[in-house]
């Protein structure tokens, strides 16, 4: 399994003291918001969520032949990220988990279909401690009772944040929330 004391150097020098800050809050709300996932894989997903935050170019040029993206992915930095997470949690980390890696992946966009390992760190990283925006609290009561309601909730509050800033909205983000609302209304 992962040794964060490994890493730990490293990704505090990769995405600076503030984020690394981030991801340890991300890491403990997920493991409180825990519904029987092993815990150390839900430490792992927690603290590589942004791995590769505020180095895209970088790790874009590095991993090139891993880097099959569309153009929306790359010219969408608030998500490019989440894509390319995975590659450097595999080749910088050590990571090979496949549920560990979409954890990653998805934690900004979300899915269709994602499991309760994927909600977790979606939601631990809408909604740790230090997060504050109209509608926060609510999401966090919502996560500790139902996954598939405090997605939702967010999903919806992130699209409509979209909307009013006449921002695109990733399509796989849309595909989470109706998959969701399908799923809730039958």
């Amino acid at each position: 399994m992962f040794d964060f004391s490994k890493y730990k150097d490293k990704l505090k020098n990769d995405i600076g003291e503030k984020r690394f800050n981030h991801v340890i809050r991300v890491k403990d709300m997920a493991l409180k918001i825990n519904k029987n996932i092993d815990i150390e894989k839900i430490k792992t997903a927690a603290l590589l969520h942004d791995c590769a935050k505020y180095n895209e170019k970088y790790y874009l040029d590095k991993y090139k032949k891993y880097c099959d993206f569309s153009n929306e992915i790359i010219s969408n930095k608030a998500i490019l990220h989440s894509f390319l997470g995975p590659i450097v949690a595999k080749y910088e980390y050590g990571v090979d988990d496949e549920e560990i890696l979409n954890a990653i992946k998805y934690h900004t966009t979300g899915k269709e279909n994602m499991t309760d390992f994927e909600k977790i760190i979606f939601l631990a990283d809408a909604c740790e401690e230090n997060r504050n925006y109209e509608g926060v609290d609510k999401l966090r009561e919502l996560a500790f009772k139902n996954l598939d309601d405090a997605v939702l909730f967010s999903l919806d509050g992130t699209i409509k944040s979209l909307v009013d800033r006449k921002m695109v909205i990733f399509p796989l983000t849309i595909k989470a929330r109706n998959y969701l609302l399908r799923e809730k209304n039958g």
